[in-house]
Order: C-alpha cells, then sequence, then structure tokens
C-alpha cells in the first residue's frame, strides 16, 4: 500500500505564503513524478506543477512566477512554496506521484487526500 499525506495547508491573508508538503510512504520502490494540483468550489481540478525525480520543473503558464515545487527524494517528499497568495488560489491542493511499489508490476498514479488552502481578501 501506498499513502500521499499533504500538510501545511490553512488560512493566509492576500499577500501571504505558504509551504505544502506532501510525504509518500509504503511499500515504495520507486518514485518518478511528482506534482501538486488543485480544485476550486465548482472548478475543475487543475495542474499547479510538476517536478521529474531529477529534478526537472514543469508549471502551466498560469502558475509561474509565485509557485515553486521541489522534492527531497531522500524523504519522498514534496514540496510548494507558494508566494503572494491571492483569493483565487483559494482550493483544495492535491499531491500526485508516479510510484513503483514492490508489490505491483509497473508504474501506477497516487493522489493524497488533499489540503484546503484558503486565502482572504
Amino acid at each position: 500500500q501506498v499513502q500521499l499525506v499533504e500538510s501545511g495547508g490553512g488560512l493566509v491573508q492576500a499577500g501571504g505564503s505558504l509551504r505544502l508538503s506532501c510525504v509518500a510512504s509504503g511499500s515504495i520502490a520507486s518514485i518518478n513524478a511528482m506534482g501538486w494540483y488543485r480544485q476550486a468550489p465548482g472548478k475543475q481540478r487543475e495542474l499547479v506543477a510538476t517536478i521529474t525525480s531529477i529534478g526537472t520543473t514543469n508549471y502551466p503558464d498560469s502558475m509561474k512566477g509565485r509557485f515553486t515545487i521541489s522534492r527531497d527524494n531522500a524523504k519522498n517528499t514534496v514540496y510548494l512554496q507558494m508566494n503572494s497568495l491571492k483569493p483565487e488560489d483559494t482550493a483544495v491542493y492535491y499531491c500526485n506521484a508516479e510510484i513503483r511499489t514492490y508489490t505491483r508490476y509497473g508504474w501506477s498514479g497516487y493522489w493524497g487526500q488533499g489540503t484546503q488552502v484558503t486565502v482572504s481578501s
């Protein structure tokens, strides 16, 4: 079994910062790409950022500049630093990882349960 657990969400004023963390645990043989997505009420889930196992990052144009993704492979952890937050950043933020386990052939995608980020104006 694999678990992804996010933390670091909360309530912040506009202009503030938050750092999200996501730890993967379980029968993990290897982790490929990791990423952050978000879903606001009434909207579809959207990509925030991804990072490969060697640290190559990718951001949609709409997310460039204020968000920074990083990871610590030794800790099976991915981070999302969010600066200059705006009310429109309010959403549930989800961690995603492509993982190969010791008990299952091939790579599979796993999701965390999400962490709420609320930005007040």
